[in-house]
């Protein structure tokens, strides 16, 4: 197996971590009610039009799905630190052979193999 320079990776997964933590939180302090509120909201002007209400409605529905990909990136940033921490790091979790190294700087929390990961996408 390749040695790999995890302090290198645990300080780029742990820059990741922050940025999306950021951009996690400017989205959240951007739309602190619920979609529902929102709605009602441009429900109640009295310049409301069915086309205002879509756009809220589609708006928030992007938000909440960068939201839950933002956490969904952060838990998968957590996984690969915890792989740092048990010396698993770099390792597929599926086969356990090595994942190569261009893979793992281009997605640092990546914990499948290129071949693993395509079977678990279907392809």
């Amino acid at each position: 197996m390749t040695s790999i320079d995890t302090g290198h990776f645990r300080a780029a997964l742990l820059e990741e971590r922050q940025r999306v933590e950021h951009a996690l939180a400017t989205l959240r302090a951007e739309h602190p009610g619920s979609l529902d509120d929102e709605v009602e909201a441009v429900a109640a002007t009295n310049d409301n039009h069915p086309a205002e209400t879509a756009t809220a409605t589609l708006g928030r529905e992007i938000d909440y799905t960068l939201g839950d990909n933002a956490e969904q990136v952060i838990s998968e940033i957590d996984g690969a630190l915890k792989r740092i921490d048990d010396g698993t790091y770099g390792t597929c979790t599926n086969c356990a052979d090595e994942i190569p190294q261009a893979r793992l700087e281009a997605n640092p929390w990546a914990s499948l193999c290129i071949d693993c990961k395509r079977k678990a996408e279907g392809g």
